[in-house]
């Protein structure tokens, strides 16, 4: 073979040399590239065991030791495993189960996707101003009837009262000259079957706003906040005032003043079902006004009793009342004119204020409209066997997954990490992945991550949904090493005790010595991902 032919030209020099040497005699270019391979190869076991170390001093005392725990690392490009441990187990995610449902509904709506919210009546309006029919408020899964800023930008941030959106669609109606009203005014949530509270979920979850019930109505993320002012005084009265206003609840408000030195005591209780909220206890003199924020338990309800107070608030007269829909009504011939409409944020935005902040309400929403959009449905077994179809095209095995709500605070949702790998990587070939990736906090800098690991190597690096409930703790996603390489990971631990930080603490060591022992991008692919000279 005519080697200058072919592009290459031997001259003096050992290297040279050497390169024709190997280039004519194939089997010890063979023997130079296994070589090459064996050092890699234990360039790599060297990092698993090094790595493998470093997880037995995290996890193998107390009380990181009592639980339950399951590790998986691959490089990210190539699904070449790094460490397991466990991954064929079941797990409860806690809100790593976010993930799964934000990708699922970035795959069937696309990040463009937005929530219509309407004004809608069957009667007309006279030139007196008189609407004569019922004026129907239309939820179809909008999270975000709320005052919330968007984009997400490191943190929440609102503008306006609560009741933001609302105020605005009844702004829109007035507008449209309507000074009086002979109907009720209807909110209709029949856009998804009336089941407030998925299977798993726990009674004192639905007191409080991570545990709101769900609807396609979503007015200020189905929450009231109670604030109490505590006195100047020992022995004063303490304030509690509703924001925004609702029927859904009333307060018994037993709390009083004490004495700046006795350390704040609150208690709350509301029975499921019931109107009655009692708060009883303590706040010291002159301290910062205590906030508790409290589901709503009729979402429909509530926003039509918001919205009669806003259009009586703007002069128009309403002499219905407020009644919720929660069946679709069909009436043959009658097509309902809509008045006002109020169109969401992209699917794109939501889904980042969703895994930042770990919005519960928000991601069983999401879950429902994806399944909405492909037709009408009766259960959440129907939800449940959409969800499943959309894992099996994933690639995600069926015995590797149990869900029973789409944000993971059921305690009946069972994952192995071995599933969460599956997604992580299919998440990535998909159209909509720098959208999933933005929305997951980045340690030390945003989200429920915002305060764990800064100061270290990860900060900056790790972007993983975190995950907890009571004896559970969860993180997983994708890691930036500084030698330039991609990790996807998932660290999930079942079991625990831990009073005070110790199990974030392991997660937060996990994530240093994943980063630091798997930092450096295998040889092979460097050269491979090299740019001509």
């Amino acid at each position: 073979m005519d080697i200058r032919r072919a592009g290459f030209k031997c001259a003096a020099g050992i290297s040279v040399l050497v390169f024709c040497a190997l280039f004519l005699d194939p089997s010890a270019s063979l023997a130079q590239n296994k070589k090459r391979h064996n050092a890699n190869a234990t360039k790599a076991a060297a990092a698993t065991t090094r790595f493998a170390k470093r997880v037995d001093a995290l996890l193998g005392a107390e009380p990181a030791s009592k639980g339950e725990w399951g590790l998986l690392i691959a490089d990210a490009e190539t699904g070449e495993t790094l460490y397991q441990q466990n991954i064929a187990k079941y797990f409860v995610p806690a809100s790593n189960m976010k993930l799964f449902t934000t990708a699922l509904a970035l795959d069937k709506l696309g990040t463009e996707f937005r929530f219509l919210t309407t004004l809608e009546s069957t009667g007309v309006i006279t030139p007196e101003g008189e609407l004569s029919a019922d004026l129907v408020l239309v939820g179809r899964g909008d999270p975000n009837l709320s005052n919330r800023k968007f984009p997400f930008n490191l943190k929440e941030e609102f503008d306006g009262p609560p009741e933001k959106v609302l105020a605005e669609l009844a702004d829109a109606l007035v507008a449209k000259g309507i000074k009086k009203m002979s109907g009720d005014v209807v909110a209709d949530d029949s856009y998804f079957p009336r089941e407030r509270y998925p299977n798993g979920w726990e009674i004192d979850d639905m007191v409080w706003e991570y545990g709101a019930a769900i609807s396609p109505l979503v007015v200020n993320d189905n929450t009231a906040t109670l604030t109490l002012t505590p006195g100047q005084a020992a022995g004063d009265a303490v304030p509690a005032v509703v924001a925004p206003r609702t029927q859904d609840f009333i307060v018994d408000n037993e709390v009083t003043t004490s004495a700046s030195n006795v350390k704040a005591d609150l208690t709350l209780t509301r029975e499921p079902g019931a109107h009655l909220v009692v708060v009883r206890g303590t706040l010291p003199e002159k301290s910062a006004p205590r906030k508790l924020v409290l589901a709503i338990e009729e979402p429909a309800l509530h926003a039509a009793t918001l919205l009669k107070a806003l259009l009586e608030q703007r002069g128009v007269e309403v002499s219905g009342g407020v009644r919720a829909r929660h069946e679709a009504i069909v009436t043959e011939g009658i097509t309902p004119t809509v008045l006002a409409e109020h169109v969401s944020i992209p699917l794109g935005d939501s889904v980042k204020l969703v895994n930042k902040i770990s919005q519960n309400l928000h991601t069983e929403v999401l879950l429902r409209t994806a399944m909405r959009q492909q037709g009408t449905w009766n259960s959440f077994d129907d939800v449940a066997r959409f969800a499943a179809d959309f894992y099996a095209k994933v690639g995600i095995a069926p015995q590797d997954m149990i869900q029973t709500d789409g944000s993971g605070l059921s305690r009946h949702d069972m994952v192995t990490p071995r599933a969460m790998l599956t997604l992580l990587r299919y998440a990535q070939t998909r159209p909509w992945f720098e959208s999933f990736l933005a929305s997951l906090p980045v340690a030390g800098v945003d989200g429920t991550l915002e305060e764990r690991m800064k100061n270290t190597p990860a900060a900056g690096r790790v972007h993983a949904k975190t995950g907890s409930v009571e004896h559970v703790r969860a993180l997983s996603g994708f890691a930036d090493t500084a030698g330039g390489r991609r990790l996807a990971f998932s660290f999930m631990t079942n079991n625990e005790y831990g009073k005070n930080h110790e199990t974030t603490d392991a997660m937060n060591g996990l994530c240093l010595a994943m980063i630091e022992e798997f930092n450096a991008v295998p040889a092979k692919r460097s050269r491979e991902h090299r740019q001509p000279q």
